[in-house]
């Protein structure tokens, strides 16, 4: 379950008009925050990305399911069940008890456990900019240019100038090296 301020925080991202993948981001950083903070591991970054747009579809954030043939089609109906739960969440303002309550008990204990297991290395800063980079590689130039574009609209004068402040500093940074 996501914590109160994970949705606090994407729920804001959504009056600002933000997409809905960065409102799922929230989701994804709460994930990668606990896995460092050791509550449990992951196997790739990619695990611990999934983990949090899962919740984050379960929240009722309206992340698209990957596209056929981009992943596996167990994948693909996992992810429209979980926009379907988050559909649920925000027409009732609560989750419905699903029928099988004592299965579904035991496989999240099941799997609790075996993250428990699991390393911590794949959330490590290292790892998460390896998979952000890949991830970045492969879309094309000009959807990159229009998100980026995007952002800029989106983050409000301050933002802009704080985002204008940190990058002089990071040239001026490189500068010096």
């Amino acid at each position: 379950m996501p914590e109160q301020k994970t949705l606090k925080r994407a729920a804001a991202d959504k009056r600002a008009g933000k997409s809905a993948s960065t409102q799922a981001g929230e989701f994804v950083k709460e994930q990668v925050d606990k896995v460092r903070a050791g509550k449990h591991g992951v196997r790739s970054a990619k695990q611990a990305i999934a983990i949090g747009l899962s919740e984050a579809r379960r929240a009722g954030v309206d992340v698209k399911p990957p596209k056929p043939g981009a992943t596996s089609a167990a994948t693909r109906k996992k992810a429209q069940k979980d926009s379907a739960a988050g559909q649920q969440v925000k027409h009732d303002g609560a989750a419905k008890k699903s029928a099988s309550t004592e299965s579904s008990a035991k496989r999240s204990r099941v799997s609790s456990r075996v993250l428990k297991r699991e390393s911590q290395a794949g959330a490590s800063p290292t790892a998460m900019s390896k998979q952000a980079k890949s991830a970045a590689a492969k879309r094309p130039a000009a959807s990159r240019s229009a998100a980026a574009k995007k952002a800029a609209a989106t983050k409000g004068a301050a933002g802009r100038s704080a985002a204008a402040k940190k990058a002089s500093r990071t040239r001026a940074a490189r500068a010096h090296h």
